[in-house]
């Protein structure tokens, strides 16, 4: 009888126990979803008030009639939404950590950007440092060959918001299918210094953009150094292939495995054979912002804003590309969320300084041009360097055969005595084809 009451005794305490823990645990598991179950806990994370900062400038060109500038929206906002997931931001930031509603002052310039929302491609890039005029030439390259209108998210350092402003403000016409608002750099408080410096400077701000940017569904990122040599519209299209579990688009890191360098070196998790570049990334941010991702740090389903902070903490002393390493691990262990797309997407000098190893370029050209490694302002690469200055030179509502066409074949030519120089008529490939579909679209098809 005595051993049966110890049993019941026993009983008793565990039941306790158990109740105890599971109150405990409560928090937590409001705030995590579990694959198994499926549920969506949803955690909102809203708080309102003014912030005294001026940060976002919105320039609307309409046909070439006047601008419209909407701007001191911190001190007239109606309402200001933060992106504060579970780190704290300082509270004198304002813009870039919040969606910003109109003044009332402001409500017939924003009409006209809302009624065209859908048509717009939303493109984006971080600008520190001496970037100013390689993400000017960037820009020009998106608009030469692009008939959709463009809406340009444009993240830069306080000295440049002036630059960038008079610069586009000074485009003639031929532009004018595009907006443009810049952006601070802006990063959780807490480890502001540690997100800045990591790989290059400014570079991680596009991990946080579909926290910063949550009114837009869609969007491009690109770093400064790429040069789109056909219409935005065709890497836009890809969005279309996605299938219900991919929410981004990348290019491999390369195509040859003996020259790799995840594969060879990395010290962390990477995606697929040879990783992934990030210099040019498609993104459904609508999906990103919603799935709960698979990690190696914990049993949990993580979202997005749940996953940057931990996984940095984890893998600072054994990355090397920064962000891009990030993303890397993230998409090993989540393969399925991610659309891989040809090299000739995302061109590099490694596709031609050993040699020709992008079979996708070789039969199609290249598509878009990603001069890393600044091979636009030396002369390591000089087939690089003529593509990019033929477009710096270009004035925007030239004429595209004999202003930029003829001068890049020309200067191409002197560039043979390199790999990739031999390679470039797979520069003028497409972007000769680019050249001719606009000429037939603006002449009604004679």
């Amino acid at each position: 009888m005595r051993c049966y009451l110890h049993a019941v005794l026993l009983c008793m305490v565990f039941a306790v126990l158990s109740v105890l823990y599971a109150f405990n645990q409560l928090p937590v598991a409001s705030s995590l979803e579990s694959k198994d179950d499926g549920r969506a806990d949803r955690r909102t994370k809203q708080s309102s008030g003014k912030q005294p900062h001026d940060i976002a400038w919105n320039i609307v060109r309409n046909g070439g009639g006047a601008y419209q500038k909407e701007h001191d929206r911190c001190n007239d906002a109606l309402s200001v939404t933060y992106w504060n997931p579970y780190w704290r931001l300082s509270p004198d930031v304002c813009g870039m950590n919040c969606l910003l509603e109109p003044s009332p002052r402001e409500k017939t310039a924003s009409a006209s950007v809302t009624k065209t929302h859908d048509e717009r491609m939303h493109l984006a890039v971080v600008a520190c440092g001496p970037r100013l005029e390689e993400t000017l030439t960037m820009l020009k390259s998106s608009l030469l060959f692009s008939t959709r209108p463009l809406h340009f998210h444009i993240f830069a350092e306080d000295h440049l918001h002036g630059s960038f402003r008079e610069a586009l403000d000074s485009w003639p016409t031929v532009g004018s299918r595009f907006i443009f608002t810049i952006y601070q750099i802006t990063f959780p408080s807490d480890n502001a210094k540690e997100w800045k410096k990591l790989f290059k400077p400014c570079a991680s701000q596009r991990l946080f953009l579909p926290l910063i940017l949550k009114d837009v569904d869609s969007l491009l990122y690109v770093d400064t150094d790429i040069l789109f040599l056909q219409p935005v519209e065709e890497i836009w299209s890809l969005l279309a292939l996605f299938n219900s579990t991919q929410l981004a688009a990348l290019a491999p890191e390369h195509e040859e495995p003996r020259i790799g360098w995840y594969n060879r070196f990395a010290r962390h998790p990477y995606y697929g054979k040879t990783g992934v570049n990030s210099g040019v990334m498609l993104m459904n941010m609508t999906r990103i912002r919603k799935k709960y991702f698979k990690n190696d740090m914990t049993s949990v389903l993580l979202q997005w804003e749940e996953l940057l902070m931990p996984l940095l903490q984890k893998y600072k002393l054994n990355i090397t590309w920064g962000d891009q390493d990030l993303l890397n691990i993230i998409f090993h262990h989540n393969p399925e969320s991610l659309y891989v797309f040809p090299c000739q997407w995302n061109y590099r000098p490694d596709h031609c300084i050993y040699g020709s190893n992008c079979l996708t370029a070789e039969r199609e050209g290249v598509f878009i041009l990603h001069g890393n490694r600044g091979v636009y302002h030396d002369d390591k690469q000089p087939a690089f360097r003529a593509v990019y200055e033929a477009i710096q030179k270009y004035p925007l509502g030239g004429n595209l055969v004999q202003d930029l066409l003829q001068p890049l074949e020309s200067r191409l030519q002197e560039t043979k005595h390199t790999y990739c120089g031999r390679a470039s008529h797979m520069f003028t490939k497409r972007l000769e084809r680019s050249v001719r579909t606009l000429q037939r679209e603006t002449t009604g098809g004679r």
